[in-house]
């Protein structure tokens, strides 16, 4: 068995003395696990960073084998934000997020496209609204996405300002009523709009935050979200936090 195809570095893990274990997502064959001998050199330990992009050749003798990776960098994109706390915070999210959420081998081509314009797009303007988007997307593709187009009380497209936390859907400052302060907020840019300002995106987060620990991480099991989505979260909060 054997295929090669471009793909994202998720995940790097030791194995044994000298080899590693990669965890490459692909558009045709999705998150795949494979190892690299002599992936934990000093040598590759540079090539071998979450986020990167490689040309990637896995084989195994039989398709349900773990099998190998030989693997050619194609870019560097933690060494390319070094020096961007924010940026280096989101591609860590991302990938995280992907490791965590996709199962084994299972393509999902506009995902993974997805996936490759905003890593590509790392570090640039407006790039927090990109990565907001990309989370409703990962919830959609993974069976959790957010109705937002009608209030689920009202049927009215008019005056949208909540989600319900239990259905995902879209709630009306007239449907809400009393029970406002148990929904979670709906900023335009939730739903595709230009932010205002970059508390809008964070206030966007914390739904979409909602719903991957408490609708998507039970669904895999009793595995915790990964620490660095709150981590990324924390700190473009703080970035919206007004100076002075």
């Amino acid at each position: 068995m054997e295929w090669r195809e471009d793909g994202i570095l998720l995940a790097v893990r030791r194995h044994g003395e000298s080899a590693a274990i990669l965890e490459v997502f692909t558009a045709g064959h999705g998150r795949h696990v494979g190892v690299v001998p002599g992936g934990a050199s000093r040598k590759m330990a540079p090539v071998l960073q979450p986020g990167a992009q490689l040309d990637a050749t896995w084989r195994a003798r039989l398709s349900e084998h773990i099998g190998s990776f030989r693997v050619e960098p194609r870019a560097s994109r933690a060494a390319d934000v070094m020096d961007d706390r924010l940026a280096l915070a989101g591609l860590g999210s991302v990938c995280a997020l992907l490791s965590f959420s996709l199962p084994e081998r299972a393509p999902y081509p506009a995902l993974y496209a997805r996936t490759l314009a905003l890593l590509d797009g790392l570090g640039a303007e407006r790039w927090a609204e990109a990565y907001l988007g990309w989370e409703v997307a990962l919830l959609s593709e993974m069976g959790f996405g957010l109705d937002l187009e009608r209030c689920v009380v009202t049927g009215s497209s008019e005056g949208l300002a909540y989600v319900s936390p239990r259905t995902g859907r879209a709630v009306s400052r007239e449907g809400a009523g009393e029970y406002a302060d148990r929904l979670l907020p709906f900023p335009p840019c939730l739903a595709g709009e230009p932010a205002r300002e970059l508390a809008d995106v964070v206030a966007a987060l914390r739904t979409t935050g909602h719903f991957l620990e408490s609708h998507l991480a039970p669904s895999l099991g009793d595995r915790p979200l990964p620490p660095a989505r709150a981590r990324f979260a924390d700190l473009l909060a703080r970035r919206a936090q007004p100076t002075g």
